[in-house]
């Protein structure tokens, strides 16, 4: 059906601007976290965001008020996790990543890459973005929690 009336649209104008409205305070009250690099928690947070603000917009079953309670359980679940992975150490190693080397001293981690399903194109890419040509002029490579690739060059005696 290409239109069914003037209310569907008006419906969707009010409650969407609304339902925005709210989400950019919602993320403006949890903080720059949010918005950062992501690991896999923060990832599914956004996107279940994204989704729910789809789903009041488009959906005439789910009232504003159950958006913004499912957009205040989201914050709030994240707030929760990093706060509880803040004060414990074994929580924060259930819910993030452990940071991987992938070169150390100039010489690929194969292992490591096998793990992290990388090649070692991509760790040359990484090195050539931080601005080095010769994987032997790097100390470091790591596998960051977020996904990113961290180079430490050699240090010049």
């Amino acid at each position: 059906m290409f239109f069914s009336g003037f209310d569907a649209i008006w419906r969707t104008g009010v409650v969407g601007l609304c339902a925005y409205v709210t989400l950019v305070g919602v993320l403006r009250i949890t903080g720059k976290r949010t918005l950062s690099k992501m690991n896999a928690f923060d990832l599914v947070v956004t996107v279940s965001l994204g989704s729910t603000l789809a789903t009041i917009l488009l959906s005439k079953d789910v009232a504003l008020a159950e958006g913004v309670t499912a957009f205040l359980l989201l914050a709030g679940a994240q707030y929760t996790v990093t706060w509880t992975s803040m004060r414990s150490p074994r929580f924060r190693r259930w819910i993030k990543a452990e940071p991987r080397a992938l070169l150390r001293d100039g010489q690929l981690i194969p292992d490591a890459l096998r793990a992290e399903r990388l090649t070692p194109d991509e760790v040359d890419a990484a090195i050539r973005g931080a601005g080095h040509a010769d994987a032997g002029d790097i100390a470091l490579v790591m596998l960051e929690t977020d996904g990113s690739m961290s180079v430490v060059p050699q240090r010049k005696s």
